[in-house]
Formats: C-alpha cells, sequence, structure tokens
C-alpha cells in the first residue's frame, strides 16, 4: 500500500462514519444544517454574502454510499457559508502593497510566497470584502492538468490576501466545518479531476457544478473527533512515506548497487575462491614482460620508459597473497596502431555505436582504410576500447572489438584502447575491470579539461593499478560475473 492509499483509506473510513463511533448525545446533523441556514440567512441579510438561487434536492440515486443516521447528505453550496471563484486581477508590472495569489502559491502544506503576485490600487480598492481571504478558508485549484484538484486550506494570514480567478474559496462558518470540508474534498481528489471540463490541453472546473457537489455532514461535536483522530494518525502516515520512499528508492538502486558490488568483490579476490593448483600472477606478469620484451625486440611495438614502482601507500585494498599489483601499462598495450593496405575495406565507429552500461556491444559502419587511418583512434578485434570523456566515461562506455570488418577498425578519438599480450591476460577480465566503480572514481579524479569536455589524463591508463590474478582464477572470475550480472537485470524489471 502506497503512502497515499494508506492516507485516502484513513479519510475514507472518516468520511464514512467508520474512524470514530457515533453517540446520541452529540445530537444530529440535522441540528447542524439548520444552524449553517440560519448563518447564511443572517449574512445575506446584512448583504455579507450574496443570495443563490436555491439547490436542488437530494435524491437517494445521487447518494454514493451509506453514513451514520445522525448524519446528512448535504450539497456543497449548503455545507458551507459561501462559495465564490477569485477574480482576475489588473497586475502590477512592479511589487506594490496589494497582493494577490494563483494557483502556483496554493500548496497542500501551506501558500507559497515566493510565488506571490501583485495588483494595482485601483483593483484592490473595488473588491468587495468577501473576495479578501480569511483564515480557515479552503482553495480548491480549477484549471489546468497539472495542478486542477490541489487543496489548500489558510492556517494563518498575517497579510490581507486575494486571489485570482483559478482558484475557488469554500468559507465555512467554523474551523471545525472548513477542516472536515478539506479532508472530505482531499479524499475526493479523483471525483474532482472526473467533474471537469474542457479539452484535454485545458481543463477547469465549474462553480455552477461545484456547489452541487454532496457532502456528509455529521453532528459538529463528531466531526471535531473525526478531526482530531485523522489529524493523530497523520503523523504516522508521513513517517510510514518516509520509510516507503527510503524502501523505494533502495529497490530502485538495489541492482545497480549489487552489480556495484558484484565487480568489486571480483577484482578483490573475493568472488571466486583462490586454487592453489592455478599458480600466482608473478609467474603470469613475468611472462606478461618476457612477451613484451620480445615485442620491442621484433619491432612490433615500441619501448617505453620504465613505470614506477608501486608503493604500500598506493594499494586501494587487500588482494590475495596469489595475486600482484601491477600497473596497467605494464601489462598491455596501450593505443596501438594499424598498418593497413589503404583499399582494405574495415570498421569505422563513433561513440555512439557503443553501449554503455555493463554491456559490451557495438555495431559499425565499413570504410576504407585510406579514409579513416588518420585523425581516428585505431583498434583490432579483440581489443578493449575505453571512452575517455565525460560523460561516456562514467556511464561505462567500453567495449570489447569483435566481428570488425577484416578484422581492424578505427573510430572515435575519443576512445583509449588497450590491447592484451598473446592471451596472457584475458580481456573480458580487464573490460570488467574498467567496468568497476574503483576504476571509473580514480579515472574521474584524474580528468583535466574544461567543464563539458573533461577526460581522463593521458597518463591514467597506463599507471592505474590492476590486481592481477592468475589467469585460471581471471576465467573463473569472468564466468561468475557473467552468471551474476543478468540476474541483477532481472531484479530491474
Amino acid at each position: 500500500m502506497t503512502p497515499q492509499e494508506l492516507k485516502n483509506s484513513i479519510l475514507q473510513l472518516a468520511i464514512q462514519g467508520k474512524l470514530v463511533p457515533q453517540r446520541a448525545e452529540e445530537g444530529s446533523a440535522e441540528e447542524l444544517y439548520k444552524q449553517i441556514k440560519a448563518e447564511k440567512k443572517k449574512l445575506i441579510k446584512e448583504k455579507k454574502i450574496k443570495k443563490e438561487k436555491p439547490l436542488p434536492e437530494i435524491t437517494d440515486d445521487e447518494k454514493p454510499f451509506e453514513i451514520p443516521e445522525t448524519w446528512k447528505w448535504v450539497r456543497l453550496g449548503n455545507y458551507c457559508i459561501d462559495i465564490f471563484s477569485g477574480k482576475s486581477p489588473i497586475y502590477s508590472k512592479t511589487e506594490t502593497n496589494y497582493k494577490v495569489i494563483g494557483q502556483a502559491a496554493n500548496q497542500e502544506n501551506g501558500l507559497d510566497f515566493s510565488q506571490l503576485k501583485y495588483t494595482v490600487k485601483e483593483f484592490w480598492d473595488s473588491m468587495e470584502k468577501r473576495y479578501f481571504l480569511q483564515e480557515n478558508d479552503i482553495l480548491l485549484n480549477t484549471l489546468g492538468n497539472g495542478t486542477l484538484g490541489r487543496l489548500g486550506i489558510i492556517q494563518q494570514l498575517n497579510t490581507p490576501l486575494l486571489t485570482d480567478g483559478h482558484l475557488f474559496i469554500f468559507r465555512c462558518s467554523a474551523i471545525t466545518l472548513s477542516k472536515f470540508c478539506y479532508y472530505f474534498l482531499q479524499w475526493r481528489k479523483k471525483f474532482i479531476e472526473k467533474n471537469a471540463n474542457g479539452s484535454t490541453n485545458q481543463i477547469f472546473l465549474s462553480l455552477r457544478n461545484t456547489i452541487s457537489w454532496l457532502i456528509p455532514l455529521p453532528p459538529l461535536a463528531e466531526q471535531k473527533r473525526i478531526i482530531a483522530k485523522i489529524e493523530e494518525l497523520l503523523p504516522y502516515v508521513e513517517q510510514y512515506e518516509k520509510a516507503y520512499n527510503e524502501l523505494q528508492e533502495l529497490d530502485k538502486r538495489f541492482p545497480g548497487d549489487l552489480q556495484k558490488s558484484i565487480l568489486q568483490l571480483a577484482i578483490q579476490g573475493r568472488l571466486v575462491p583462490q586454487r592453489a593448483e592455478e599458480g600466482n600472477a608473478e609467474e603470469l606478469y613475468e611472462q606478461i614482460q618476457a612477451e613484451k620484451k620480445k615485442l620491442i625486440k621484433e619491432k612490433k611495438i615500441k619501448k617505453e620508459k620504465p613505470l614506477p614502482e608501486i608503493t604500500d601507500d598506493e594499494k586501494p585494498f587487500d588482494i590475495p597473497e596469489t595475486w600482484k599489483w601491477v600497473r596497467l601499462g605494464d601489462v598491455t598495450i596501450l593505443n596501438p596502431k594499424n598498418n593497413l593496405d589503404d583499399n582494405l575495406k574495415t570498421a569505422f565507429i563513433p561513440m555512439a555505436l557503443i553501449s554503455d552500461g555493463y554491456l559490451s556491444k557495438h555495431t559499425s559502419e565499413i570504410r576504407r582504410w585510406s579514409d579513416i587511418k588518420k585523425g581516428f583512434t585505431h583498434f583490432a578485434n579483440d581489443d578493449i576500447g575505453v571512452a575517455k570523456i565525460t560523460p561516456c566515461f562514467q556511464n561505462k562506455k567500453s567495449v570489447i572489438f569483435s566481428n570488425l570488418e577484416n578484422g581492424y577498425g578505427a573510430g572515435t578519438t575519443e576512445l583509449s584502447i588497450i590491447r592484451v599480450i598473446h592471451n596472457l591476460l584475458l580481456q573480458k577480465f580487464v573490460l570488467w575491470f574498467v567496468k568497476t566503480e574503483y576504476f571509473i572514481k580514480n579515472g574521474v579524479k584524474s580528468f583535466t579539461g574544461t567543464a563539458g569536455q573533461q577526460r581522463i589524463h593521458k597518463d591514467f591508463l597506463k599507471n592505474c593499478l590492476l590486481p592481477l590474478p592468475p589467469l585460471a582464477e581471471q576465467k573463473r572470475i569472468v564466468a561468475k560475473i557473467e552468471e551474476l550480472l543478468p540476474l541483477c537485470d532481472k531484479l530491474k524489471n
């Protein structure tokens, strides 16, 4: 049950006479109704309110539900001392002492004076006294799809105020009657919306119809007890709403948070158990270094300056003893270049063709290599592409390239490319690593450039710390990630 449904249930019980018991000594609504009529007659005689046409008798077919015997069905026009619409003011272009509120200022938790408008002295002076708001007046928005039916009640009034023509004012003879009417109209919000006229673009309420709406009238003493019980319960509804919203937000975040947690556990060595027979990452690291030396000797890659040793202070978290902290640039080839025939058909991939989030998908266009070899980022099948510009970087636009035309491609300059060496490092392990919050947060910390054009630092990737597991464990980690992440996606539905 939503908080609004809970509130509506309480109001429904109240309006149907089921929230508090009836008491014979409190009299009947008929007596109260006669008092209201007498007061209206007196105010009409004093010319404080206008005399209106008698409202039609209430038929049994109109009554929407049963009410206690001591209650009485009446029309709103007879329940209230006065119901009227505000007048359309002549607005002042500058701030004056003559204040007007409209629909935007009418809020359920009180008037929003930041939405105040101003009129001119001539209009202000021309208005009858009845049009100036009084404490306990009920305000109803009468126009528009967004705010029609919104209700407010004037709890305290420290300044004279008029309303514009898009508000109805319900004025009762006592605060108790006002509050009961206010809660009744809150409960009937859907009824109010259904009774609007006009097109889908501009709907409005008719005052003539509104004064004919039915409202149940309890004895005044019972109304006081009903209002007291409602106002005793509403703080609990507010507490429930807060807890409900927090739970909704948690439910909304949970699948994404779980995905982040799975990847974090994976790179900390806590997603799958370690196995002694799979060796250790030190051996794997030495194999990778040997292969890099061989490629340098064969002039397939360039020799680079040694990267700095990793200090204990740099290590962000503990990893298993069989793992090793390495720099990404030490165990991969970054931003390699393709040397291809100009006429070769290859893939062309702009950023828009790369999926974000926890996917590894892309599509591509076909271009001749001569058309894209300059001014674009080079890559090949099995290379890992990582967006380096905001917000694509934070959105995890990263992918393993596959099924490229003739095995090669080029694309947006906003990509950094990571190439593993002779499958000594699992591409998918690296891909999941660059989708971790650990990687993203550190990349953001390295950002350079102006707002909207920020990118990871040019040295971020090569210096980035990678927790390196043995190759066999990398495979088990990837298998477990790919088993669990689809389950997280199902939680979103």
